[in-house]
This record gives C-alpha cells, structure tokens and sequence, in this order.
C-alpha cells in the first residue's frame, strides 16, 4: 500500500476519535474521553510505526475484547459499589442541574401582552409585552410562527412607535393560537423568561432554588427552606424542619453514590436478603449438579444402548433422540410450561385419570424445582447422548472381547472399563455443562418465572430462582430496580464461573 494512502487511512479515524472525545469531554463524561483520546493516540502508534507492524493484525481483535468483553465487567463491577438504582439515576451534576433548572411562576407579576400578525401561510406574528413598570416600554419579538413544541425567543425594548402598525387581534382571535403561545417562552433583555398564563398575560418564571456553591446545597426562594446533598443515601434532604417536611426528608431525584462494600455486606447482614440468598443459592447449586447429574445419566444411558450392534433400527432411535436438541429451547418450554398447568395440562389430567392426583407444580416448592430438573433434563440429555457416543465409540472393542473371556458382564464392564476411559475427556464437558446451568436463566424466566415467592423476602425472590434470574428480577422486576445490589451478585456470579473455569483449565492440563 502506497504510504500516503497509508497515512489517509490512519488519519482518518484518528481524527473521528478526536472530535468524538472533544464531544465526550464537552458533554461532562472526562474518563470517555480520556479512553477516546487514548485509543486515538494507540490507533496511531499501531498502524504509523514500522517496529508495531505485527501488532496491526492482533489489535482490532484486542479492541473487540476490550470493547465488548473488559468494558462491560469493569462498568458492572463498579456499578456494583454503587446506590445506582430507579431512585438514583442521575450523576450528582445532573441532579445539581435539576435544582438550578427548576423555575416557578410568578403569581404576582404580570406582562399584558398584543398579538400582531404581520404575514400571510403560514400566519407569521409578533408579541408586544407592556412593560407593568413602564407602560409606555415595551418588549416586541420578531417576526415568528407560533411554533408546535417548546422554544424561546428573543425580544428587544421598543417605544409605542416601534410597534406594528396593524391592528392587534382581538380576544376572539387570539383564541385558536392558544396552542402555540403557550408553546413560547421569551426571553427579556435582562434574562427573565416569561411564558403565557392566560389569554391577557404573559408571567416571569423565576429560579426556585439559590445554589451555594460552597458546599452545594440549595435555599428555596418560595418557601426559605435549605436542602443539602447526603452522599450516604444519594438524595439532597431537608437541612432543618420545615413545610415539606422533618429534617432528613429527601427533596428531588436521587443520584449515584459510591457505597463501597454495602451491597455486598447486605448479603451477609441484612436478614430480609441473608436467607433468601443464600437459599437461592444453594438451590443454583442443586439445580446445576441435578441437571448435569440427570442429563449425564439419560445420555449415557442411552448412548450406550445405541452403540449395541444388534439392536435394529439404531440410525432411527438415535435421529428420534436427537430432536429435542434441535427443537428451538422456548419452544420446547413453553410447551412444557401448558402441559404442567394444574388445570388444564395433560399430565394432570392423566394422573388425575389414573390415580386422582393433581398435583400444584407452579404452587408447591417441591414439586417446582422437581418440574424444573424433569424439563432440563430433556432439554440436556441429547448433548449428552452425542457426547457419550462420541467418546464410546474411541474406545476399543478388544478390551470388551478381553472381558468377556475372563466371564464379565455389561454392568462390570461399563463401571470398571468404560466409565474409566471416558472419565477424562468427559470431565471438562460436564465442568462447562454445569456453569452453562448455573446461568441457565432461560430455563427459569419462562417455566417459573422464579415462583411461588419467597415470604418474608426484603427484595423480590422465588423458591425456584438461580442466581441469574434473581439478578433480574432485583434489576428489572422490583420496584425499587437495584441495580447496584444485582450488579453485586451478577460479580459474585461471574467469580464463582471464572473459577470453575480455571478448575477446569487446570485439570485438563494435568
């Protein structure tokens, strides 16, 4: 590649990232700006430099993790040292902003105004406010059209002999243009905003809060009453009793703090969350083991049977085994999800037929998380089956023929031969198996949807919820939405899966 074109094509997104990080640090987010600015300055380095040119081939793939695999855990682990919630969205400056933004209209002050059209389609108008202090003064816009969403304009102190020269309209015309003056707000040489308030009267809208930017707290202009940000709770409260409240009383929309380890001290002290976590995860646990358990032995099971020569038809039982892996998994659930129903299922009604049971699956605990390993377990034994039948089928037959002159049979040569030839190459699978079940939120979000409930619960849990579906009913169920406490156990959840993982790297390669 010609170098100049070379040095185009580095240019190029060199220069994007650079506006992009002027317009991060512009819109109050500096650490973006900085990876922004940073990643521009690497691009550069990567592709310019001569001694960097291997690198050229690796770096868009170390972006690419960066970007969608480091970035993602670094912003859930820091989420999770947070309050970050549905009660504490905004950034403190965001919520300081609020305050500052925040105006109320002035009761007692009026501008009496004139509606003048000066144009034709569309009808293009100007406003002449009086000026109560000055009648003879007044504050004329230019030329406009009533506009259909918010917008402010400018106007300029006139004379009486500045105004238009038509007629003003009248009351009955003016009417019809509600819609669009209430839509205005002007703008007085001195910075005052006034928006219309009736028919007549243009009013001022004035600050609420006076902002002490010391200490960034906040004095009502209405009331007198001082408000001042608790970085504990994440909310601007009341410094002293007042009309609103004691002191203490949370004003305003809350915003993110840092809360160090409380979300993950609550798990350990908070008695409302201590129980019903550490029961939901004893039964992850249960759950995963039992559907890694279970699977492992009708797919064992089966394959086995499959790889006996003599049984006939073994392509078809084996294509016919295969299909509720390739059923789509939702399906398959949902389905499952009817046939269960207390009422209506049919396997109710084919126990209730035989032996007048119907049993309450979605009610009881019990019989829940049994549904729930008798569905994963057909969900999972066709992996396991081609699992198994691949590894039996590496296994030489002679051993086989060896055993059988010595006067075995099929169950001491399936425990004493088989199972430990395939012991090793099988152990990593049911290692991933087991942490593919311990986030299998699917599995639960659609059967169960983590119910019954758990009583007496300080946040939303179910006797059948895993640690990931209970995640997200805190994140996303619960009206409070957690985020920060959901971030926490979603960290605890990635830590307990890392180090299965590396478990399993470490015993591969002993």
């Amino acid at each position: 590649m010609p170098r100049p074109l070379q040095l185009l094509l580095a240019i190029l997104p060199g220069l994007a990232l650079l506006y992009l990080s002027t317009l991060l640090y512009l819109g109050g987010r500096p650490l973006l700006a900085l990876a922004a600015l940073g990643f521009a300055c690497l691009t550069a380095i990567v592709y310019l430099r001569p001694r960097a040119y291997t690198w050229r081939y690796l770096f868009p793939g170390l972006v690419g993790f960066g970007l969608f695999v480091i970035f993602p855990l670094a912003y859930t682990v820091g989420i999770s040292f947070t309050n970050y919630s549905s009660a504490n969205l905004l950034r403190f400056p965001q919520v300081v902003s609020y305050f500052q933004n925040e105006t109320y209209l002035a009761a007692d002050i009026k501008f009496p105004f004139r509606l003048y059209r000066t144009g034709g389609e569309p009808a293009v108008h100007r406003i002449a406010l009086v000026d109560p202090r000055e009648p003879g003064r007044f504050h004329l816009t230019e030329p406009l059209v009533l506009p259909d969403q918010a917008q402010t304009v400018d106007t300029t102190v006139v004379d009486a002999e500045a105004l238009p020269a038509s007629q003003p309209l009248g009351l009955r015309e003016i009417i019809p243009l509600r819609a669009g003056l209430q839509n205005l707000t002007l703008r007085l040489p001195g910075g005052k905003l006034v928006t219309n308030t009736g028919l007549r009267d243009f009013g001022p809208r004035l600050p609420l809060w006076e902002h002490n930017p010391a200490d960034d707290s906040f004095v009502n202009t209405r009331t007198g009453e001082h408000i001042r940000p608790d970085r504990e709770t994440g909310r601007y409260v009341l410094a002293a009793d007042g009309p609103a409240g004691p002191a203490g009383t949370p004003v305003g929309p809350g915003f993110r703090a840092w809360t160090g380890l409380d979300n993950y001290t609550r798990v350990l002290t908070d008695k409302g969350i201590q129980g019903p976590f550490l029961r939901i995860f004893a039964w992850t646990v249960v759950f995963a083991l039992g559907s890694v358990a279970c699977s492992l032995a009708v797919g064992m099971i089966l394959a086995v049977l499959l790889e006996w020569k003599e049984l006939p038809f073994r392509k078809v039982y084996r294509t016919l085994l295969v299909l509720p892996y390739a059923v789509p998994a939702f399906i398959s659930i949902l389905i499952f999800k009817g046939l269960f129903n207390q009422n209506f299922g049919e396997i109710n009604l084919i126990l209730d037929s035989l032996f007048g049971l119907r049993p309450e699956w979605f009610a009881d605990p019990l019989l829940a998380k049994l549904m729930i390993l008798l569905v994963n377990t057909w969900l999972g034994f066709p992996y396991m089956m081609i699992v198994c039948t691949g590894i039996l089928q590496s296994v030489p037959d002679t051993i086989y023929e060896a055993s059988a002159i010595d006067g075995s049979n099929a169950v001491h040569d399936f425990f004493k031969l088989t199972l430990p030839l395939i012991w090793k190459p099988l152990f990593p699978l049911l290692v991933a198996s087991f942490a593919f079940n311990f986030n299998n939120f699917l599995l639960i979000y659609l059967l169960t949807g983590g119910g019954p409930d758990m009583v007496g619960a300080s946040t939303v849990a179910g006797q059948t919820d895993i640690l990931v579906s209970y995640t997200f009913r805190i994140a996303f169920r619960d009206s409070a939405q957690n985020f920060g406490y959901a971030s926490a156990i979603a960290t605890v959840i990635f830590l307990i899966v890392a180090l299965l993982s590396w478990w399993n790297l470490k015993n591969q390669k002993v």
